[in-house]
């Protein structure tokens, strides 16, 4: 199957599988994506998602041989409209990219994560890339424009100059430097992505669910926000779950969990 699904206990991992294309993406594959990660977003007992291309590649982007044909009666360009209604957002061309989940995803990087690749590993929340695994706008050759958020999700997390540095080259754009810039998070061994994503992802699935979503929501919520109303949102966001899990996880604490930084026993 080029999309399957593996689950270990609250982690889900969702795995592309199209090596003998690197993972490119057509349209049947980037609708098999978007149901997995739905799918997850919808299912109580999963807590966080890890995103891993199998084969070596991340995502060698959009399949230009599909693109080719964009305007053929069998790929019509408007399949890919994005209408003013924002209460029937359809999904994007590499399938995930315009979700918005309720729950953090990982991306585990190996190898080329480019063009499409790239904004769908700027999608995820984290990026865990193999030290031999890249970045880059490689579509910037074929007059391709970045249609999945890479231009609004890289400017947020390096900078407008630096991103259209960038974008504008289609340059490499190495895992080392990735990690320089804030392009990743984490750099791992070739061949390590896929368990470091996963121990994070447990890791994360420790904790009090209630409270790391709303700070994750907050974190989305506040751009281009004044100062004042971003913390405005993060109070009305987060009071509901100091109230709960907050005041919950406080008494264990003064039962004698947790003391002097200790994660394990909380």
């Amino acid at each position: 199957m080029p999309v399957r699904v593996e689950i270990d206990g609250p982690v889900t991992t969702v795995i592309h599988s199209r090596p003998e294309s690197r993972n490119a993406m057509d349209p049947a594959h980037a609708a098999q994506l978007a149901d997995a990660f739905e799918a997850f977003d919808a299912d109580d007992t999963q807590h966080v998602a890890v995103f891993w291309g199998e084969g070596g590649a991340f995502c060698a982007g959009w399949d230009l041989k599909h693109a080719s044909r964009l305007g053929d009666e069998d790929a019509p360009l408007a399949d890919l409209d994005f209408p003013d209604d924002e209460t029937d957002i359809p999904r994007g061309p590499m399938g995930p990219s315009r979700l918005q989940l309720s729950k953090p995803v990982i991306a585990a990087v190996a190898g080329p994560a480019v063009a499409g690749g790239f904004e769908l590993a700027l999608w995820c929340d984290v990026r865990i890339m193999e030290a031999d695994a890249y970045f880059g706008v490689y579509c910037r050759r074929w007059g391709i424009p970045l249609i999945d958020g890479g231009t609004v999700r890289l400017p947020r997390l390096v900078g407008q100059g630096r991103a259209l540095e960038i974008i504008m080259t289609g340059r490499q754009v190495t895992a080392d430097e990735a990690l320089r810039i804030g392009a990743c998070e984490q750099v791992v061994p070739t061949g390590q992505a896929r368990q470091a994503a996963e121990a994070m992802a447990q890791q994360i699935a420790r904790f009090p669910q209630a409270c790391m979503r709303a700070d994750r929501r907050s974190v989305h919520a506040q751009y281009g926000l004044p100062e004042m109303q971003a913390l405005r949102n993060e109070w009305r966001n987060s009071v509901h779950t100091l109230a709960s899990e907050g005041v919950a996880g406080a008494g264990r604490f003064s039962e004698g969990r947790g003391r002097h930084g200790d994660f394990d026993q909380i």
